[in-house]
């Protein structure tokens, strides 16, 4: 009978936690956005930087200094907190810890070898094409960018933001954040790959058609390997030693000419 005692009364029973969501299409498509602002401003900082230290009287007129290696680096490694910050505001009222909304799970040593196979046959396969229609392997931004680093100094500062910064911000961005909320809409898996790809190639404006539609059939590579072992750590991986090769192929051609 001490239930029924008023000087007795019975506990309380919590309410059950919210379970965890994911942003649906309009939701990730805006997060999205806000994620994008959060890596242009970080690189704009460094235009802003250099602006101030060049006295020029406006942004137009620091972004025309802004191609040199040193400041593509620092810009490139800026934006990687601002894609963090972003991505961190934008999952938290999800109620989905950090790492599992952005799979940052790791896989196995035989998927990670079957990701290295399909790039290296996919980026073998593009070589062979752009040999075939006398084009250059590698496109002339990059070498250009590479030569002014190494002009400046500042190579590995350049190797460090297009193989850990560039890799790390694209990939939670794309293979992390949009696929994961896109897939879980009437997109399904396989139109969440193909956006996200599409957005991921937009990023790379700086090359012309024929590098662009490399880079797209990349990010569909990455999709697919995202669907499949749901690890965007083995994308991240795998976009990092695709820039390496990338970079290493271009200095290699440099050294020839």
């Amino acid at each position: 009978m001490d239930v029924l005692n008023s000087e007795n009364p019975p506990l309380a029973t919590a309410p059950p936690p919210l379970p965890p969501r994911v942003w649906k299409f309009w939701g990730t498509t805006l997060w999205g956005l806000f994620v994008f602002g959060g890596m242009f401003l970080g690189q704009l900082a460094v235009v802003i930087y250099f602006m101030l230290k060049q006295g020029a009287p406006d942004i137009a007129s620091a972004i025309q200094g802004v191609g040199g290696g040193l400041t593509i680096a620092l810009s490139v490694i800026t934006g990687l907190p601002g894609v963090l910050l972003a991505l961190w505001v934008a999952i938290r009222p999800t109620r989905t810890s950090f790492g599992d909304y952005l799979a940052l799970r790791w896989t196995s040593w035989k998927n990670f070898a079957i990701g290295v196979a399909a790039l290296a046959l996919l980026v073998g396969m593009w070589d062979l094409v752009s040999r075939a229609v006398g084009r250059e392997a590698s496109p002339g931004f990059m070498g250009e960018v590479l030569k002014s680093a190494q002009a400046e100094g500042a190579l590995w500062l350049l190797v460090v933001a297009f193989c850990i910064a560039a890799p790390v911000s694209e990939e939670l961005f794309a293979r992390g954040f949009l696929y994961r909320g896109w897939s879980e809409t009437f997109l399904r898996p396989g139109g969440a790959i193909l956006l996200s790809s599409l957005v991921w190639t937009l990023l790379h404006l700086q090359y012309d058609l024929f590098f662009l539609i490399e880079v797209f059939s990349i990010g569909l590579l990455f999709g697919c390997l995202r669907y499949r072992f749901n690890s965007t750590w083995l994308t991240i991986v795998l976009h990092g030693l695709n820039n390496l090769a990338a970079t290493l192929q271009t200095l290699w051609l440099a050294g020839q000419s």
